[in-house]
């Protein structure tokens, strides 16, 4: 008996499980990817997919990480004691991050190259889908395409949209496994307090920024023919993620 089976199946995005392997697509930035995957081994973190090679079809090979991630993640950062958790993941993941230094001759799917200031490879969509749990226990970090060069306010800030939630009570309902409309202030605060900052000073201005650069990067990309961002363009995605900048910023007293 065999496990595999096929993870996604999105237009230009096939992910395949065969035996302890995952086999996906590689893009132009692929190269800096594995590159940052490599430093992660080397250092010791534990929490993110070890890269094998390619295939015979010039696809990545990763270990494959056991557990529920996806829209089981959701729920797993709901309560305090696993958002402290997610939290303290990312921590830990900038931590072993902040002795790499790519070469200059990298790039990434931003089209940046190097380091400046100080910035650090931040993961790029650390969401509560990309991270594997077994049970309470978050095991391991997934889907590094979009890693890139930023501050770790960058990651700080994308993962607070999301787990604070920086969305309206009736999608947390609906959608993000949430029993009651969240507490989003104290939810900051945890979240602060588990990563390490002292302030949670700033980091509603910090996610609006996240969030406008998320459009620019979109339509960027989708300028240039990358896809899925010409997709998400034509369906009117940034329609969306300009409908979410408008929330957050009608709504900042919720965090703050």
């Amino acid at each position: 008996m065999t496990n595999d089976e096929v993870l996604q199946d999105r237009p230009h995005r096939r992910v395949e499980r065969i035996g302890d392997t995952v086999r996906r697509p590689t893009y132009p930035w692929s190269p800096s990817i594995h590159a940052l995957l490599r430093h992660l081994e080397s250092a010791g973190f534990a929490n993110a997919p070890r890269f094998l090679g390619l295939d015979e079809d010039g696809r990545e090979v990763l270990t494959y990480v056991e557990g529920e991630s996806g829209p089981q993640g959701w729920a797993r950062v709901v309560d305090d004691a696993g958002l402290t958790r997610f939290a303290r993941l990312l921590r830990d993941y900038h931590d072993a991050v902040a002795g790499f230094v790519p070469s200059d001759d990298l790039g990434w799917f931003t089209g940046d190259t190097g380091l400046s200031g100080h910035e650090v490879i931040c993961h790029g969509d650390f969401g509560p889908w990309n991270v594997v749990w077994r049970g309470e226990r978050p095991v391991g970090v997934i889907d590094w395409d979009y890693a890139r060069p930023a501050s770790r306010l960058h990651d700080v800030a994308y993962a607070l949209e999301y787990v604070a939630p920086f969305r309206d009570d009736a999608e947390c309902l609906r959608a993000l496994r949430y029993p009651a409309p969240p507490d989003r202030r104290h939810r900051v605060e945890v979240f602060a307090s588990a990563y390490g900052l002292t302030s949670t000073a700033g980091l509603v201005d910090a996610v609006i920024e996240v969030q406008q650069d998320g459009i620019d990067v979109v339509r960027r990309l989708a300028d240039a023919r990358t896809q899925p961002h010409v997709d998400w363009v034509a369906e009117g995605h940034l329609d969306e993620l300009a409908g979410r900048v408008a929330w957050s910023r009608d709504n900042r007293h919720l965090f703050e």
